[in-house]
C-alpha cells in the first residue's frame, strides 16, 4: 500500500503554490453588490451606446445576429478567465496567470496588449463623451478637445481617491445605466405594440422589410462590422481583476458572472432588435446615440436630454474602469519587473496611482487627436482597440488551455465552477478571434490603418521585452522557491 501510495504523495508535493506580488497591500473594500453592478457595467458601454447607431445605419437590423455570435464568444471568455479566478483571485487577473502557466514573457505581452486596450479604449471614451456633451446647446461650441479633457481630469481625479469610491461609483454609475435601458426597451415595447408613430413613422416588422430586410447591405457588411462589436464588450473581463480587492471572491464572482448570458441578450440583442423595430436603419447615424435618436424623434421634452446624459455616464463610466483595471495589471506586471517601477506606487488609500496615471497620460493623446481629427477620433481608436481587445480574449483563452492541461496531467485541480466543453470551446474562441482579427485586416479605411500598425505592436512587444528581460530575470530569481528535491517543476512556469 505505502508503493501505491507513494506516486501521489510526490505528486501532490510537487504541485506549485502560486501567488502574486502585485496583489499584496490592497484592501478588500468591494462588495458583493459592486461585483455584480461591476459585472453589468463591464457589459454596458460606449460600444453599445455610441457605436450602434453608425453600425444600424451600416449594416442594418442584421446587427443584432452579430451581438449575437459575438456574445456567444464573449461569454466563453469571461467563463474561462471565471474558472481561473476560483482557482486563484488576483488583481493581477489573467497576467497573474499567464505568469503562472507561460512564464514571465507571456505575462509581459499580455499585460501590455491589455495596457494598449484600455489606454486606447480611453482615447475612445473621452472622444464619446465630447460627442455625447455637444448635444447640448450650452456647449455646442466648446472646442471637442476642451471637453476631452475636462472628461479625462474629472475620471482621473475620482479615480485616485479609493478602491471603495471606485466601487460605489461605478455602482450607482451602472445602476443609472440599467435603469435607463430598461425604461428605454419597456418605452419601445409599448411604442411597437400600440403602434404609436415615432417621427411620423409607425413601428413594426416593417421597419425592417420595408427597408431592405435583414441585411439590407447584404452579409459582408455584418462580418466586417465585428471588431467594433468586440470592442462593445470590452470590459467584461473587470470582474476578474476587481476579484482581487474582494472578501470570498471564490463565491461573489461566479455569481456575478453566471448572470452575464442573460445581460447580453437583453441589452445587447434586444435593444438593436427594439431600435431596428422602431425605426428604419436609415434613420441611425454615428454621430449619436441611436437612443437619443429615437427619444429626440419622439419630441418628449428633456428625454433626449436625459438619455444623452446617461450615455455620457457610460462613457465616464468605461474610462473609470479603463484606469482602475489597468493600475491594478500594470503593478502586478511592475512587480515582477516587466513595467516601469513607479507603477508599482500605491498613495494612502491603497490605490495603485502610478499605473492609473500612466493609463491617464495616454488620454491627453486622445484629447491631441479630438484637436486635429475630431470626426475621425472614435473610429480610429476603436479599431486599434478591437485588435487589442481580440489579443486579451486570445490570451486569456490560451491561458485558460495550459490550465485544462495540467489539469488532465494531475498538477492542478479544475474547480467545480468551469468554462464547459473544454478544450473545444477554447479552440472554437480562438479561431472565432482569428477570423475577426483577418477581418478587422481586410476592411478598408481605418481597418487598414490597424492592420498596418499591429507590426509596429509587435516590434514595440519585442524591443522592450529586451530592455526589462534582465530585471524580470534577476527579481523572478529572488522569489522563486527552492527546487523541489525530485527535480519537479519550479513554480510551474519558464522561467526566462
Amino acid at each position: 500500500m505505502a508503493d501505491i501510495q507513494a506516486p501521489a504523495a510526490t505528486e501532490a508535493a510537487s504541485r506549485p503554490v502560486h501567488g502574486d506580488a502585485g496583489d499584496e497591500g490592497y484592501s478588500k473594500q468591494l462588495k458583493p453588490r459592486h461585483m455584480t453592478m461591476i459585472a453589468i457595467g463591464g457589459a454596458i458601454g460606449t460600444g453599445l451606446f455610441l457605436g450602434a447607431g453608425g453600425r444600424l445605419a451600416e449594416v442594418g437590423p442584421a446587427l443584432a445576429i452579430a451581438y449575437a455570435l459575438c456574445g456567444i464568444f464573449a461569454v466563453l471568455v469571461v467563463r474561462a478567465l471565471g474558472e481561473l479566478v476560483v482557482h486563484r483571485p488576483s488583481s493581477g487577473a489573467f497576467v497573474s496567470y499567464a505568469r503562472e502557466f507561460m512564464g514571465e514573457k507571456g505575462a509581459y505581452t499580455a499585460g501590455w496588449l491589455y495596457f494598449l486596450n484600455w489606454a486606447v479604449t480611453g482615447i475612445a471614451d473621452i472622444t464619446a463623451a465630447a460627442t455625447y456633451a455637444h448635444f447640448w446647446s450650452m456647449f455646442t461650441d466648446v472646442p471637442q478637445w476642451v471637453l476631452a479633457l475636462v472628461a479625462l481630469a474629472v475620471v482621473l481625479a475620482a479615480n485616485l481617491v479609493s478602491v471603495k469610491y471606485f466601487g460605489e461609483m461605478e455602482f450607482w454609475f451602472s445602476l443609472v445605466k440599467v435603469a435607463a435601458l430598461v425604461v428605454f426597451m419597456g418605452v419601445a415595447v409599448f411604442l411597437i405594440a400600440t403602434r404609436h408613430p415615432v417621427d411620423g413613422h409607425v413601428p413594426g416588422l416593417a421597419s425592417i422589410t420595408g427597408h431592405g430586410g435583414l441585411f439590407p447591405s447584404g452579409v459582408l457588411p455584418m462580418m466586417l462590422v465585428m471588431q467594433g462589436i468586440v470592442f462593445a464588450y470590452a470590459g467584461l473581463e473587470l470582474s476578474g481583476i476587481a476579484a482581487g480587492e474582494t472578501e470570498d471572491a471564490r463565491k461573489v464572482v461566479p455569481k456575478a458572472l453566471n448572470s452575464i448570458i442573460w445581460r447580453i441578450a437583453l441589452f445587447y440583442v434586444g435593444s438593436v432588435v427594439l431600435l431596428s423595430l422602431l425605426l428604419p436603419h436609415t434613420a441611425y447615424s454615428a454621430g449619436e446615440s441611436p437612443f437619443v435618436t429615437v427619444l429626440a424623434k419622439l419630441g418628449i421634452p428633456g428625454a433626449a436630454g436625459v438619455m444623452n446624459l446617461v450615455v455620457l455616464t457610460a462613457a465616464l463610466s468605461s474610462l473609470n474602469s479603463g484606469l482602475y483595471s489597468t493600475g491594478r495589471i500594470l503593478r502586478s506586471m511592475a512587480m515582477a519587473g516587466s513595467a516601469p517601477r513607479f507603477t508599482a506606487r500605491m498613495n494612502k488609500g491603497q490605490v495603485p496611482y502610478g499605473g492609473i496615471l500612466l493609463t491617464a497620460s495616454f488620454g491627453v493623446v486622445g484629447v491631441v487627436m479630438n484637436f486635429f481629427i475630431p470626426h475621425d477620433s472614435f473610429e480610429v481608436v476603436l479599431n486599434f482597440a478591437s485588435f487589442c481587445i481580440l489579443a486579451t480574449w486570445a490570451m486569456i483563452m490560451i491561458c485558460s488551455l495550459l490550465f485544462w492541461r495540467r489539469s488532465r496531467r494531475g498538477l492542478v485541480d479544475r474547480p467545480a465552477y468551469r468554462l464547459p466543453w473544454a478544450p473545444y470551446s477554447q479552440i472554437v474562441t480562438l479561431l472565432f478571434l482569428l477570423a475577426v482579427l483577418v477581418l478587422v485586416c481586410a476592411d478598408g479605411g481605418v481597418g487598414s490603418m490597424t492592420a498596418l500598425a499591429m507590426p509596429v505592436v509587435v516590434a514595440a512587444l519585442v524591443g522592450g521585452w529586451f530592455l526589462v528581460r534582465r530585471r524580470v530575470a534577476t527579481l523572478a530569481a529572488s522569489t522563486a522557491p527552492a527546487a523541489p528535491a525530485h527535480g519537479g517543476e519550479v513554480g510551474g512556469e519558464a522561467r526566462p
